[in-house]
């Protein structure tokens, strides 16, 4: 985008002087004329004062600034899964503070119409009674959820969260192209849309005005704190997720963490006594509010979704009996159903005594006879769409179609009518997107959000922009495909700055509540300190493994450096569980050309126990508790991530070029290890991160003297091997400072085996992990000692009484030093056994059977 003139206008740049609005569409930006409207002037001025380079250099910093939040968008078919990143379009939509009230007018009307449906279809059915709506399109559609008939809903509003999919006609009016009332989608993206453009074009938003979107966050958590059923001075609010697999999962951790909610999955929720209960370790939590981000159908596979495992059994239970509330209610996956839009004018008038006032697109169901022959006479103009949202069809446009299939749809509308609907084709308004070095008019839709408050509904003053990816789209689907873009209400006046944190003027005392830890999160945060440890003592590893490679040319070292290579090879083999490898059949072979090996365990994917592999198992481990983890904490994983990409694209071809890569890794991992030391709260999750860091540690040290001190060699080789064990275990500088007498065994053992204050030794990690052990919750093992502190002690107290001179004596008729090859056997074999302690105490779900219903009594779980 470099121009010679550093400031030249913003016509001559190229931005915008081809920006041509599209043909019988409205454009945002430019009227049909070509004129600019007026409020899109200043930032258009703002453009020019930057010119193309300064504009470049804020898109990248937004770029830099979503990969290092690791803000993911996962489409379906997009080869990137989960990784794919969230594209943002740097050029906000603007719109006019006097023009958002009046659709702000709108979307409140129509929350209050849907709500007044949802309550209606779950409770006295006047609706389809008088005819306004017909039975079969509700009884027949398996959104429409019999169990949940006659619930109870507290606040009387069971449409608490609600958001509509607006696009403009070529007058200029907004319609509705879509309803999202199960789990609306996207409220967190706007809020990262606008963190992230405030933080690149700061005057710009400053000086704009810009409506601020902290209330309508407030609101959400006070209207959920205000329905949940007051168990105590403080309800819990949780927000359940599918999981990490889900395409929105950024979204869902990024809310969590905003409002303060933990996120929780259907594993570590829990049903009893007619009350849902949050499974922490040794404890349970009662759950009085849970805004879910789980379809209806998913929700319960009790009384639902039999072959669901996202849900927990008895949920609707739980809510049936008025101990619980969701938001929004189960069932209301039925106002998506695309066939209401036809009735709803109708239903307005009826319900509200009023017009309504944000219309949708042109709709007719097929089993309407009239309406039937109204989309059969003008089928050309029209794109007809299925009723059963199951299947998932993609729209048909009859125009477009060959005579054939043109027939064939004719022919199944005719013969299941009530399957159709049918829509005028609109196109839908264009706004402004930075494509390139050019502005183009894009296809975009705008997904406004409200939350239910005690006398209405509130709006979010902006909301999630969509564009098209191509200006000839016709529709955008219903996932968030395309460029996202912030929304900018234009005020009149600069706004007053909101944040979630409680007001000043509270005089009450803060309550103190930890965000609880389920079996769930300890296990991954258990798996991230393994994985992590795991994967810098590999780096480590082949640092040196590498370098001494490179030495073997030297003659005067030759012998010497064999006998240390080929221990060092072994060592990556045993540490990395990559048989055959350095030992196993063809072992020799490999020796003698080591490269293809190592390269292989540095870049291939595919192997099982190499660095890659390794690495991705940190971030998924990672990213199933990234509401954990703190955005610096996130930016490091997200560097882990991007490196571990770059050596498996493109695969190094020779060792130096490896070790290029190698050094920031380390680099990245010592940081990981540094954040998690010092900004993460010592509490139960990080007692179980750092308990996996140091077992993992344990166990790699273990197997590292295994392999290289039990073998004995001639003075020289071991001078060698002995200086590769301490630059491993980054202990050389203490070992030159603390003893003079050149490299020995036994000085070796002395600090990395017993030394309890490096905390690279086998004697620290014992007593950190006998700490981190007597620290775990301990549930009912009240009396006496665990298994797994038992297991830490007895190891502990044998490292502690290890005689230095016993453990370097030679025996044997092949030189080896025996009496410590045992002690390494004996310790590798204790931290396995602590693992499977730990695991079994904390990580394993079975439970005893229980009542999903409240039983008389004072007996609490």
């Amino acid at each position: 985008m470099s121009v010679p003139d550093l400031a030249p206008t913003l016509e001559s740049s190229g931005l915008v002087d081809a920006y041509t609005p599209l043909a019988d569409c409205f454009d945002e930006m430019r009227t049909a004329e070509g004129e600019v409207r007026p409020h899109w002037q200043y930032l258009l001025d703002a453009l020019r004062t930057l010119g193309p380079t300064g504009i470049e250099a804020r898109w990248r910093e937004a770029s830099r600034l979503i990969r290092d939040n690791g803000v993911t968008y996962n489409l379906n078919g997009d080869p990137r899964g989960m990784s794919r990143p969230w594209e943002l379009d740097l050029l906000p939509l603007l719109i006019r503070s006097e023009e958002w009230a009046e659709l702000e007018r709108g979307l409140i009307q129509r929350a209050e119409l849907f709500n007044l449906i949802l309550a209606d279809l779950y409770g006295p059915r006047e609706l389809l009674r008088l005819g306004l709506i017909p039975a079969e399109l509700i009884d027949g559609d398996p959104g429409y959820l019999l169990p949940c008939h006659g619930i109870d809903v507290s606040g009387a509003r069971p449409l608490v969260h609600y958001a509509a999919d607006l696009t403009r006609t070529p007058d200029g009016r907004w319609r509705v192209i879509g309803d999202r009332a199960q789990s609306p989608l996207g409220a967190g993206y706007a809020l990262e849309n606008r963190v992230v453009l405030s933080r690149v074009l700061p005057s710009l938003f400053r000086d704009s005005h810009v409506h601020r979107l902290a209330g309508f966050f407030r609101s959400m958590r006070r209207t959920l704190t205000r329905l949940a059923p007051h168990h105590g001075e403080d309800p819990r609010v949780v927000l359940l997720t599918p999981g990490p697999q889900n395409e929105a999962y950024f979204e869902h951790a990024y809310l969590a963490n905003y409002l303060g909610y933990t996120l929780v999955q259907g594993a570590d929720l829990s049903v009893r006594d007619g009350a849902l209960w949050l499974r922490t370790l040794g404890r349970l939590e009662r759950i009085d509010a849970v805004l879910r981000r789980l379809d209806d159908s998913w929700c319960d596979p009790l009384e639902l979704r039999e072959d669901s495992l996202l849900g927990v059994p008895g949920l609707v239970q739980a809510v049936r009996t008025g101990n619980l509330v969701l938001a929004n209610a189960l069932g209301s996956g039925i106002l998506e159903h695309p066939a209401l839009m036809a009735f709803l004018p109708g239903i307005c008038q009826h319900l509200l005594g009023e017009t309504l006032a944000l219309p949708d697109i042109p709709t007719w169901w097929c089993g309407d006879p009239e309406a039937r022959g109204h989309v059969l006479e003008h089928l050309d103009r029209l794109t007809i769409r299925p009723c059963i949202r199951s299947l998932k069809q993609t729209p048909l446009f009859p125009a477009a179609m060959e005579p054939t299939a043109r027939a064939a749809l004719i022919e199944a509308i005719k013969r299941n009518p009530s399957a159709y609907i049918a829509q005028e084709r609109i196109q839908p308004s264009t706004t402004p997107a930075l494509i390139g070095q050019h502005l183009e008019p894009r296809p975009s839709v705008l997904r406004a959000f409200l939350i239910a408050e005690e006398e209405g509904y509130a709006v979010m003053p902006g909301g999630l922009g969509r564009v098209a990816s191509s200006h000839d789209a016709t529709l955008l689907s219903t996932q968030l495909g395309g460029l996202g873009k912030d929304v900018w209400v234009l005020a009149s006046e600069p706004e007053r700055q909101e944040s979630l944190l409680p007001s000043a003027e509270l005089l009450a005392p803060a309550v103190v509540k930890e965000s609880a830890v389920s079996s769930r999160v300890a296990d991954n945060l258990f798996w991230i300190g393994r994985y992590a440890e795991r994967a810098e003592g590999l780096v480590r590893l082949l640092r040196i493994t590498i370098f001494k490679f490179s030495e073997r040319g030297d003659f005067a070292l030759s012998k010497a450096n064999a006998s240390c290579l080929r221990s060092l090879l072994e060592a990556l083999t045993n540490q990395t569980q990559t048989f055959p490898g350095f030992i196993g059949e063809g072992a020799e072979e490999r020796l003698r050309d080591p490269v293809p090996e190592l390269l292989s365990l540095i870049s291939d994917r595919s192997r099982v126990g190499g660095l890659p592999r390794t690495l991705e198992a940190l971030g998924q481990a990672a990213y199933s508790v990234r509401d954990r983890l703190s955005a610096d904490t996130w930016r490091i994983i997200s560097d882990i991530d991007r490196l571990v990409a770059s050596l498996s694209e493109h695969p190094p071809s020779q060792l130096s070029q490896a070790l290029d890569e190698l050094d920031p890794l380390v680099t990245s991992l010592v940081a990981f290890s540094g954040l998690s030391q010092e900004n993460m709260t010592h509490n139960e999750g990080w007692h179980f991160l750092e308990t996996g860091r140091r077992l993992e540690r344990g166990t790699a040290t273990a197997s590292l003297l295994q392999s290289m001190l039990v073998p004995v060699s001639g003075e020289q080789d071991e001078n060698m091997v002995i200086e590769a064990v301490l630059g491993i275990t980054d202990s050389l500088i203490t070992y030159r400072r603390r003893y003079r007498g050149g490299t020995r065994i036994g000085a070796l053992l002395d600090l990395v085996l017993q030394d309890e204050g490096n905390p690279r030794a086998l004697a620290y990690q014992f007593a950190v992990l006998s700490k981190l052990v007597s620290d775990l919750p301990r549930g009912d093992l009240s009396m006496g000692r665990t298994p797994a502190e038992k297991l830490v002690l007895k190891s502990l107290t044998g490292i502690r009484l290890a005689e230095i001179n016993a453990l370097i004596q030679v025996e044997g008729q092949e030189p080896r030093r025996e009496v410590l090859a045992r002690m390494l056997a004996d310790l590798d074999t204790e931290l396995a056994a602590l693992s499977d302690a730990i695991t079994a105490q904390y990580f394993r779900h079975e439970e005893q059977p229980h009542s999903l219903l409240r039983r008389t009594g004072t007996m609490q779980p």
